[in-house]
């Protein structure tokens, strides 16, 4: 499947400047850029920086971030599942992963987020996708936010709805561990339906496996 990219941009304004949301951008493009300090919740800023920067250059990877003049204050990124996940367990080349979403604390609340998944979803190749991104409560910024686990919930889901994903049942077990924790789902329209149901065998993997030993009964 050959994996086509067009960048799109919009602009949001805060603290009185405007932030642009451009994207899929190369690793090239992203060493223009300066990367914020506070980007940590996955590694230190320096080595989530270089992490981007090669997903960028994945044939599948998408990279899509705010930025002020000259430094990136956001980004999104969307890649293959890892080999090691459920997720990948068909190899399905129009399945791809929301692998990480993150906004530094100073521009919490200024739709930055939603304006992520905006632009990302803007390409209209995305329609050729099943993006999904599992949304676990032990990752959430509880502490910094002040939210209840139900609260900060309500707030990713309308996030998320930027982008056209919502909810979707599944059987993964990480997921239905807590009540809290979701897959989002978004099934872009030029998906054939023979994806959508090995989709939907992933999603219930441990009924379809179950089923398989008992010869299909």
């Amino acid at each position: 499947m050959e994996h086509i990219k067009s960048c799109h941009c919009l602009t949001r304004q805060s603290k009185n400047e405007t932030i642009i949301i451009e994207g899929p951008l190369s690793s090239e493009q992203l060493r223009q850029y300066a990367f914020h300090e506070d980007l940590t919740a996955f590694r230190p800023a320096a080595k989530q920086f270089e992490a981007i920067q090669d997903i960028a250059d994945f044939p599948e990877g998408r990279l899509i971030v705010a930025r002020t003049d000259d430094t990136i204050i956001g980004y999104v990124t969307y890649l293959y599942a890892d080999p090691l996940e459920r997720w990948s367990t068909f190899q399905m080349e129009d399945l791809i992963v929301l692998g990480a979403i993150e906004v530094i604390p100073d521009y919490r609340g200024a739709k930055i987020g939603s304006g992520l998944l905006e632009v990302s979803m803007m390409d209209e190749f995305m329609e050729n996708y099943i993006v999904i991104s599992t949304e676990y409560y032990w990752h959430w910024d509880l502490d910094k936010t002040n939210l209840s686990v139900w609260q900060y919930r309500k707030i990713m889901e309308k996030m998320m709805s930027a982008g056209g994903l919502s909810p979707s049942p599944t059987d993964d077990p990480e997921i239905i561990s807590h009540p809290a924790n979701c897959l989002m789902v978004r099934i872009g329209k030029n998906v054939p339906a023979a994806s959508i149901e090995q989709f939907d065998k992933l999603r219930f993997l441990q009924r379809h496996q179950y089923r398989s030993m008992r010869g299909g009964f």
